[in-house]
């Protein structure tokens, strides 16, 4: 059983430390939020935000990568590895944008989630970060800490964002993980956390074990 004064503890020491979390990934509206997040899978959100600019100058709205040369879209997200597969999702998503939703970005799971490209995690950032729907993202950043802290014990990413959403308030759903994506990132590292220099030392339930 989670312990609640411990949980709310520790979801009160992360908003102190990262007031201002927010989502990684840069993008000025939902269509460059969905396209952003699934070219993260399998590399880094800083990669990702290095190649974005020139896609999105090129490509600014699913109608135009709609129509796009897959292999002119290979060139650009090419840094990023695996550009074969990468563009044919992109070109595919776009289409599927703008054959079933008019070019727009629909606005719940179950439509994004029929996006090519497009699965539950993918969808709760977007909803998260897009539209202000709070949605909990299972990342490894998030999934990792939560068993840490003995709020789930599931290493599926479906059964660990059940669990969670017991634990965190919904309307903080959204920014919550984001400050335990920096918390992981910076502190509680996969194999060496930094113990010694964490915030919660004090009171993490891994810490005392």
């Amino acid at each position: 059983m989670v312990d609640s004064q411990n949980a709310e503890q520790i979801l009160q020491t992360l908003a102190e430390l990262y007031p201002q979390a927010s989502c990684a990934l840069d993008f000025s509206n939902p269509f460059e939020l969905v396209v952003a997040t699934v070219l993260s899978a399998q590399t880094t959100d800083v990669r990702v935000n290095q190649i974005t600019p020139e896609l999105f100058g090129t490509y600014p709205d699913a109608q135009a990568l709609a129509e796009a040369d897959p292999e002119m879209v290979e060139q650009i997200v090419r840094p990023l590895g695996f550009q074969r597969r990468r563009a044919g999702q992109l070109v595919s998503l776009a289409q599927n944008l703008v054959s079933e939703y008019e070019g727009e970005v629909p606005a719940t799971r179950s439509e994004l989630m029929s996006l090519a490209g497009v699965g539950r995690k993918t969808a709760n950032v977007v909803l998260g970060n897009a539209f202000d729907h709070p949605a909990i993202t299972v990342d490894t950043h998030v999934g990792r800490l939560a068993r840490r802290w003995r709020w789930t014990e599931e290493t599926s990413p479906l059964a660990a964002e059940r669990d969670i959403a017991k634990v965190i308030p919904q309307p903080e759903w959204t920014i919550a993980c984001h400050r335990i994506i920096l918390h992981g990132r910076q502190f509680c590292h996969s194999r060496r956390p930094d113990c010694e220099n964490c915030a919660m030392k004090t009171f993490c339930p891994s810490s005392l074990a």
